[in-house]
């Protein structure tokens, strides 16, 4: 975590990025969907330098972001496949413009961070990492490019994006998580800046949302293997409760069959609305989240509504629960496991809990990434 820079400034003082209003200014995120986490970075930092210039790979075509200035890779069949892009990526971040710009900061989870828009000597390269590509420094993460056959190109590929990278200043990281791993792949540190999270919202849920019955556990997010949504009905039917899978996926007709098979009353919400979202934190027990992620911004949405989050002793769940008191950390994956901690749940104080999950809050975001970049951008 960045120390001592939690104070925001005062309305009316000098802000401490006004001193790039002269500065031409670049930023730069890797292809732009719809929905997602770095997205909401990108607009966030977007937030404090409006005037900058915004780059992507492409932007989805139900994505709604208005000013996205595309790369030429945009007007290719190459947007429709992520995997087919890959390869190109770093050619493109090297071609995006021939414009030169005095500060460069890119949202980066696969070679943004190698762009270059200007020389090392006279443009300053700041780079926020949601990760280090997974598909080729941590393939078995999630399955994407552990393919034997691509051993040979995914060491190609880190090679070009160690080499292409040399020129970036200042690295910030999205948790402990990752900048351990910008220190084992990179050999560079990062400070840790948590992503924003908008905990105003969901603590400020109307008041029959507040006062429902807590009867169920929870799991939400994208229905992919290696989120364990098979395992959370698991846990549900250990424990003798309902559970309610939210979220939507391609492993939607998988986990209906897991659940035709146990015994506890089984729900899905596909694609919940965000206040509808709201109501399933404030009405669970606990969000189950047995899952290794780089940060994780749903266990905060709901530790936001005094929702405990039992999930795996590893990953982003080290930086956002308490173990003990605003939640539960286990090692094990059997299901049986997690039964004594879901007993032990009305042991924890949700006030305890909600005011844990404002120190992930928007404003603690924009306070700290100021300070990093009005210092490591000079």
């Amino acid at each position: 975590m960045v120390d001592n820079l939690s104070a925001i400034p005062q309305a009316g003082a000098p802000r401490p990025l006004d001193a790039l209003r002269s500065a031409r200014v670049a930023l730069v995120h890797e292809w732009f969907g719809a929905t997602g986490g770095s997205e909401n970075v990108f607009r966030q930092i977007s937030s404090l330098l409006p005037e900058a210039e915004r780059f992507v790979l492409w932007k989805d075509h139900d994505a709604v972001e208005p000013n996205l200035r595309e790369s030429w890779m945009a007007r290719t069949p190459l947007r429709k496949t992520k995997a087919g892009a890959l390869p190109l990526m770093p050619l493109v971040w090297r071609t995006l413009s021939q414009e030169r710009f005095d500060l460069v900061i890119s949202s980066s989870h696969a070679f943004a961070h190698t762009v270059r828009l200007g020389s090392s000597e006279e443009t300053r390269y700041l780079s926020y990492v949601h990760s280090p590509a997974r598909y080729i420094w941590s393939p078995n993460f999630d399955g994407r490019g552990s393919n034997p056959m691509l051993t040979v190109p995914r060491r190609v590929l880190q090679s070009a994006d160690v080499r292409l990278s040399r020129h970036v200043n200042a690295y910030a990281a999205n948790s402990e998580e990752v900048r351990a791993r910008i220190a084992r792949y990179w050999k560079r540190d990062a400070v840790v800046i948590n992503p924003p999270v908008d905990v105003d919202y969901f603590a400020a849920a109307p008041a029959a949302d507040q006062h429902q019955p807590r009867e169920y556990l929870l799991g939400f997010g994208r229905w992919i293997p290696y989120k364990n949504f098979d395992l959370i009905i698991q846990i549900a039917e250990a424990a003798g409760l309902p559970v309610v899978i939210a979220g939507s996926g391609p492993e939607e007709t998988a986990l209906r069959r897991v659940a035709e098979r146990v015994s506890v009353p089984v729900t899905f919400e596909v694609r919940p609305s965000k206040e509808r979202l709201r109501q399933l934190y404030w009405g669970a027990r606990a969000l189950l989240f047995p899952v290794h992620e780089d940060f994780g911004i749903i266990p905060v949405e709901a530790q936001a509504c005094g929702t405990p989050v039992v999930g795996l002793r590893r990953g982003g769940l080290l930086e956002t629960v308490v173990d003990g008191e605003t939640g539960f950390l286990i090692d094990s994956q059997d299901p049986a496991s997690f039964v004594p901690l879901i007993h032990r749940l009305a042991e924890l104080s949700q006030d305890r809990i909600r005011s844990h999950a404002h120190g992930f809050s928007e404003q603690q975001f924009a306070a700290r990434m100021t300070a990093w970049i009005a210092d490591a951008g000079r």
